[in-house]
């Protein structure tokens, strides 16, 4: 086992000052010494103790690492402390890590990602039934329509019908946002994630262009409200800061808030929406410069109800959640570092009903094919805390 990845801060030290020839072979030599202390103590950390029960080796374990992290503390120099902390940090998750994949799995992920593989389609269909949020001119259809070559769209007002007809078999896929390059995660697909079953299948980055939209000859002096979708709102805060006098309205859907004034009246409101809408439902652009940043994108995921796992694979996506103790995160964490597993996102969401407990949300750039990454899911799934294995799949 390679060891390397304790060294990162000697490292980094090494590249910022020269070392003579002779230090350097000195270095190399204590390289050599703590990859094979390393070694030895990965491996004594992993044998069993029969005279204890698994939760007492576990808490002993435990106490062990408190105690010595602490003592570290007392180092006068208080950045070489620092250092050490973080290379003994590294070293205890990487030692759980290799414990948890030395032991028995009881797991049926890898049954089931071979199943997917081999009866999923060898191309990603062009046409299907397709469940999104809103209605047309919504940038969930926008997203559809570029997914799929001919999607047949059945609308729902939230998102929770979205994921409800995937559920229930009443369309093949669903295609939900999940999160926006300026203003972050959509965090109400987040929490409906863990009350329902459902598999990720795609994904793709659509970039999102708002416009402030009213009826012909409307003039932007004369608005009072303005109306669009949380999101949108967010993503113009600047703008919206800028005229506090006009007042924002909250609405289901960018589309929604379109078609509203479309279907109104009045000639004092304007709508947040997208270009789309305004050619769709008639409307003129009274201003192209209300969002925040031009490189606007949202992330939106295709979901359906069984395991799919197209050619091109390189995305997972998984959730879990995590034992209310100290290093739980960390050692999680350092499971895919010792891999070499990049995360692209973590996002975690208060588990209701239980006080500071969280379930994770985690999106890791890896190979369905790697069979490391198999073992690491499959030890995951037989870990006591709730588990699931949400997909792999392309990102475009």
């Amino acid at each position: 086992m390679k060891c390397r990845a304790f060294l990162i801060t000697t490292n980094r030290l090494e590249n910022t000052k020269m070392v003579t020839p002779e230090t350097q072979t000195q270095i190399a030599q204590l390289d050599k010494q703590i990859e094979e202390l390393a070694r030895k103590r990965i491996e004594l950390a992993s044998q069993e103790d029969n005279t204890k029960s698994s939760s007492e080796a576990t808490l002993e374990t435990r106490r062990y690492e408190r105690q010595f992290m602490y003592s570290l503390s007392a180092n006068d120099d208080i950045a070489m402390g620092n250092l050490e902390k973080t290379l003994f940090r590294t070293l205890f998750g990487l030692s759980h890590s290799y414990q948890a994949s030395s032991g028995s799995k009881n797991s049926n992920i890898a049954e089931a990602i071979d199943n997917a593989l081999e009866n999923t389609p060898k191309i990603f269909p062009e046409s299907a039934v397709v469940a999104c949020q809103g209605i047309e001119g919504a940038y969930s259809q926008i997203a559809s329509d570029k997914l799929f070559q001919d999607a047949n769209i059945m609308y729902f007002r939230t998102f929770d019908g979205v994921f409800q007809a995937v559920e229930a078999g009443l369309c093949r896929y669903g295609v939900l946002p999940i999160e926006n390059s300026s203003y972050g995660s959509v965090t109400q697909v987040y929490d409906l994630m863990k009350s329902h079953k459902f598999h990720i299948v795609r994904a793709m980055k659509l970039q999102i262009t708002h416009r402030l939209l009213a009826k012909p000859g409307t003039k932007f002096e004369n608005i009072k409200e303005i109306y669009s979708h949380s999101q949108a709102i967010g993503q113009c805060s600047k703008f919206l800061r800028d005229n506090q006098n006009i007042k924002v309205n909250v609405v289901a859907n960018t589309a929604v808030a379109a078609q509203a004034i479309a279907d109104s009246d009045r000639t004092d409101i304007a709508a947040i929406s997208s270009p789309d809408c305004a050619a769709l439902y008639g409307l003129d652009v009274l201003r192209d410069d209300v969002q925040n940043s031009d490189h606007n994108y949202t992330r939106f995921i295709v979901i359906c109800k069984d395991l799919e796992i197209y050619p091109g694979a390189d995305k997972a996506s998984i959730m879990l959640a995590l034992g209310h103790t100290p290093g739980s995160l960390s050692d999680m964490l350092a499971r895919f570092s010792a891999l070499g597993l990049n995360l692209t996102k973590l996002e975690s969401r208060p588990i209701e009903g239980r006080d500071f407990e969280f379930m994770f949300y985690l999106d890791v750039e890896a190979s369905i094919y790697s069979e490391q990454f198999i073992n690491l899911l499959c030890q995951l799934d037989s870990d006591p805390q709730a588990f699931t294995f949400l997909g792999s799949y392309k990102e475009s």
